[in-house]
């Protein structure tokens, strides 16, 4: 099957059909119509096989991460989704592959009402580059960099599960069956906190979401905001099934910098905090405080008071030397 065979099968019927979509897949551009009064945000992700995601990842959950990471973005904005564009480079034209691919990508997208525009298929190694976009209402997004010293550091769900689910994948760690299932599922399949992240825009100083982990993305929030903050590591929100394959100890130090978690982790004032809690109650999300901001500009990690040195690093790309 030929590139525009394939486009015409597999991408561009959909059930979402938006109003503000004027001219979507089939031509050299797709037009949207953007809404009175309102910011349009922007975010791009590529994900790599072997690097994003263990090459023997099911196509539907290729699918399903490569938009969740993308709305994951936006949401730490206090964004609205509403349209996609997506890349495919694949080694080979695998039917079943693809129609898999498909699902996972069209169920988050009628899901949270976003269409799919346009984009690109090619050949090569297997990778995915989406650039999704949403809308905020004017002053009404949240950034990193207004956190203030004094805030309360926030995150919603549990950290750590994902991180937990490839060192199982590598054999780093045996993972007892009961709990292989929902570590893997936290893995390849991560919930995109949209309507966390639009209850926050009316409460939150600061946001991220967790993606290289939680101590690197926090840098970001301080290192933009000009303030430091102390985690409280009894506090993180650890699974049983973490803590009870790997320990406590363990635990902490892959909830604190395993990544892959696309959770938000947020910063909320004083006066902000019983509003802040309510809202995100009635959202039918679960949220953690896990410390606070200060002035010194620094992360620490406090244990029953006591201080605790980091020593495990987060991911980051470029970060090791080629061979």
């Amino acid at each position: 099957m030929k590139e525009f065979e394939l486009i015409k099968r597999f991408f561009t019927e959909q059930a979402i059909k938006r109003k503000d979509v004027l001219l979507g897949i089939g031509d050299d551009c797709a037009l949207v119509t953007p809404v009175e009064r309102q910011n349009i945000a922007i975010t791009t992700d590529t994900l790599v096989a072997g690097v994003h995601f263990p090459h023997e990842t099911s196509a539907r959950a290729i699918g399903h991460k490569s938009i969740a990471v993308n709305l994951s973005d936006l949401a730490a904005m206090g964004a609205e989704p509403t349209w996609i564009s997506l890349a495919v480079t694949m080694p080979d034209v695998d039917l079943e592959w693809i129609e898999e691919f498909c699902t996972g990508v069209f169920e988050l997208c009628e899901f949270y009402n976003v269409q799919l525009i346009g984009g690109d298929t090619t050949q090569g190694p297997l990778s995915i580059t989406v650039t999704a976009q949403g809308i905020t209402p004017i002053d009404k997004h949240i950034t990193r960099s207004g956190a203030k010293a004094g805030d309360w550091l926030y995150v919603t769900g549990e950290i750590g599960d994902a991180a937990l689910a490839l060192k199982g994948i590598f054999n780093e760690v045996e993972i007892a069956p009961e709990y292989q299932d929902s570590v893997r599922h936290s893995l390849d399949f991560p919930p995109p906190r949209i309507l966390a992240g639009q209850a926050l825009r009316e409460y939150a100083s600061a946001a991220i979401d967790l993606s290289d982990g939680l101590i690197s993305d926090l840098e970001h929030i301080c290192h933009a905001s000009k303030v430091g903050a102390n985690i409280v590591l009894e506090d993180l929100p650890i699974s049983n099934a973490l803590r009870d394959t790997v320990g406590m100890e363990k635990a902490i130090d892959i909830a604190l910098v395993g990544g892959d978690d696309y959770e938000l982790l947020f910063t909320v004032s004083e006066d902000n905090r019983v509003g802040m809690e309510t809202a995100l109650a009635n959202s039918g999300n679960t949220i953690t405080c896990i410390g606070q901001l200060n002035g010194s500009e620094k992360i620490t990690t406090t244990l029953d008071s006591k201080p605790v040195a980091i020593n495990a690093k987060s991911f980051e790309h470029f970060s090791q030397e080629a061979e």
